[in-house]
């Protein structure tokens, strides 16, 4: 991976000294803009206790939204879900083209269809201290997507930006 810049308006995001929720708020809708995808959300927990929310952003009502109200127990996802189980081992972030021709072993087809809706995404997994405390997910869902260079090094500056607030906001609301 070449050594880039985080996009001007992504960095400018982390510039800022917001609080976590100000900064969640703000990433999600820019990381759509920045990486040209529908919808985008940050799926926030605690390792400790299996609880988790998600926030998310979308660019239109039509699309699923998988935003949570307040804290929910984890349901043990990673028995139906290989890309659930592989963040939960904090494998490399997975880049699904598309999930009509995805391996069994990378993602469950049925799983996506069912409780998400998108063709292609980015599961980017947010680990600090060998845990999993986060997935930063931005998809696609009219097409596949082949996702470039440019789309995994701004994914990986994000994961490895977003390990701080995502822990700090987490450990704030346990």
């Amino acid at each position: 991976m070449t050594e880039r810049a985080l996009p001007s308006a992504l960095a400018e995001i982390f510039s800022t000294d917001a609080e976590p929720e100000a900064l969640f708020a703000a990433l999600l809708p820019t990381v759509c803009e920045v990486l040209q995808t529908d919808r985008c959300f940050l799926h926030l927990r605690n390792p400790y206790t299996r609880m988790y929310q998600n926030l998310c952003w979308r660019r239109s009502p039509d699309l699923p939204d998988t935003s949570t109200v307040g804290w929910k127990p984890e349901q043990p996802w990673e028995q139906e879900d290989p890309m659930f189980a592989a963040a939960l081992r904090t494998a490399p972030s997975i880049f699904v083209e598309d999930i009509e021709t995805a391996s069994p072993d990378v993602l469950n087809v049925e799983f996506e269809r069912k409780y998400l809706g998108h063709r292609a995404l980015i599961h980017a997994h947010i680990p600090h201290d060998g845990l999993l405390w986060g997935i930063l997910q931005p998809c696609i869902f009219d097409r596949p997507r082949v996702w470039s260079e440019f789309d995994r090094t701004v994914t990986a500056q994000l994961t490895e930006k977003l390990a701080a607030p995502v822990v700090a906001y987490v450990k704030a609301a346990a």
